[in-house]
C-alpha cells in the first residue's frame, strides 16, 4: 500500500504560511523580552549593573558567526532539494546542526562562566532569560531539520515534494534572523 504525499503547487503552501504565522507569534514574544531589556537598560544609570562585567564581545562575535553562517548551508540545502538533489540537502541540513551546536557550545560556556545569574538583578534575570529562550529556539530548529534528514532517509523528498523543507528552512532563518537583534541589543547596546 502506499501513501499518497499531498503538497500543494503554487507560490506558497498552507504549511508556509502557517510557520509564517507562527514566526509573527514568536516574534512577540522575542519583543516583549527585548523591550524589556531596552526599557531597564535605558531608565538604569549604568548598565549593566556595578559589578557585572559587559557580555564577551569576542564570544558573542563567534556565536554569531556561527550561527548567522548556518543559513548559507540551509539555503544551499534548500535550493539543492528544490533541484531534486537530496544529497546536497542532506550535507548542507547536517553542516548547518554542527553550527548550531558549536554556537549553542558557546552559549553553555557563557552560562557557565558568567559572573552573574539570573538571580543576580533584572539586568541577569533578562539577559539569561533571552539567551535562554533563543537557545530553546536553536534547539527546536535542530530537532526540525534533524526531523527533515531523517525523513530524506526515508525517500520523502524530491524536486516536486519538499515543501517541509522550506517550511524548516524558513523557520531556521527566523532563528538566526532573531539572534541579530539579540547580539545587537545583549552584547553591542551595553558599549554605546
Amino acid at each position: 500500500m502506499s501513501v499518497a504525499r499531498v503538497e500543494p503547487r503554487g507560490a506558497r503552501s498552507t504549511g508556509w504560511w502557517g510557520m509564517a504565522l507562527f514566526i509573527v507569534a514568536e516574534l512577540t514574544l522575542f519583543g516583549t523580552a527585548v523591550a524589556s531589556y531596552l526599557f531597564l537598560r535605558f531608565r538604569a544609570p549604568t548598565w549593566p549593573p556595578p559589578g557585572v562585567e559587559d557580555p564577551d564581545l569576542v564570544l558573542g562575535g563567534i556565536a554569531t558567526v556561527l550561527l548567522v553562517g548556518s543559513s548559507i548551508p540551509i539555503l544551499w540545502a534548500e535550493r539543492g532539494i528544490e533541484r531534486g538533489d537530496v544529497r546536497r540537502m542532506r550535507i548542507g541540513i547536517a553542516i548547518s546542526i554542527v553550527l548550531a551546536l558549536a554556537f549553542l557550545s558557546i552559549q553553555g560556556y557563557e552560562y557557565a562562566s558568567a559572573s552573574f545569574s539570573w538571580r543576580t538583578d533584572a539586568y541577569g534575570s533578562l539577559f539569561f532569560t533571552i539567551l535562554s529562550l533563543h537557545g530553546l529556539h536553536v534547539i527546536g530548529a535542530i530537532l526540525i531539520v534533524s526531523w527533515l534528514e531523517a525523513r530524506s532517509f526515508a525517500g520523502h523528498f524530491d524536486g516536486d515534494h519538499h515543501v517541509a523543507v522550506q517550511t524548516g528552512a524558513l523557520y531556521w532563518h527566523f532563528v538566526d534572523i532573531v539572534w541579530l537583534a539579540i547580539f545587537s541589543v545583549l552584547y553591542l547596546s551595553p558599549r554605546i
